[in-house]
């Protein structure tokens, strides 16, 4: 009986695994976002960066890039906010070696200089701080589910690394230049309802 158990046991998970399997070849030939970049995970892994300041000035950009050929090579760029928004954006697109080159050092020249990150913390970074910030009612924008997807099997767990977010203990909402204030005020209230007026703060 036991053994006629488990041997189901064992048939479903392997056609869940067959399912998931069959679903993720077709999004690598239907051209859609996620097929692309299940397609450009198959990639060895040629920079995997992060800004060199995140965790002081709590904004920043975490990239990985793919490829195994100068000319073909995909970029996944997520814009975080560590100390309260989280996962504010999420882009993946194919680029060559110039235009990679090119965003590198647009990188540098702004200030914000980008620094080699292991992919195993790299993607531990991006789980945690996706917890965190639903923690406090903000989910990941953009593509996150599915641009994270490029880390392919790069295992977060590999990563020991323990990252901190927000500033002294709260979460700090510093406004970007291109938020309205509607979604500033929208923005208040919803971190008010979660955490209290004296649970975060605000800086203009």
């Amino acid at each position: 009986m036991a053994a006629n158990m488990a041997l189901k046991r064992a048939r479903k998970a392997q056609r869940r695994k067959q399912v998931v399997s069959e679903k993720r070849r077709a999004e690598a030939v239907d051209g859609s976002l996620a097929g692309q970049v299940l397609q450009a995970a198959r990639a060895p892994i040629r920079h995997c960066l992060i800004t060199d300041q995140i965790f002081s000035v709590g904004m920043g950009s975490l990239v990985l890039v793919r490829g195994d050929s100068p000319y073909t090579l995909s970029i996944g760029m997520f814009l975080l906010d560590v100390f309260c928004l989280g996962i504010k954006d999420s882009v993946f697109r194919p680029v060559d070696e110039e235009l990679l080159d090119a965003y590198l050092e647009g990188s540098k020249a702004s200030g914000m200089p980008l620094t080699e990150i292991d992919p195993s913390e790299a993607r531990k970074l991006l789980r945690d701080l996706a917890a965190w910030s639903q923690s406090i009612g903000i989910s990941p924008n953009g593509d996150f589910a599915i641009v994270e997807r490029l880390f392919g099997d790069v295992s977060a767990e590999a990563s020991d690394a323990v990252f901190r977010f927000g500033r002294d203990g709260k979460p700090v909402y510093i406004p970007g230049p291109s938020e309205s204030a509607s979604l500033v005020s929208r923005r208040i209230r919803q971190l008010q309802q979660r955490l209290g007026d004296d649970g975060f703060d605000f800086a203009a």
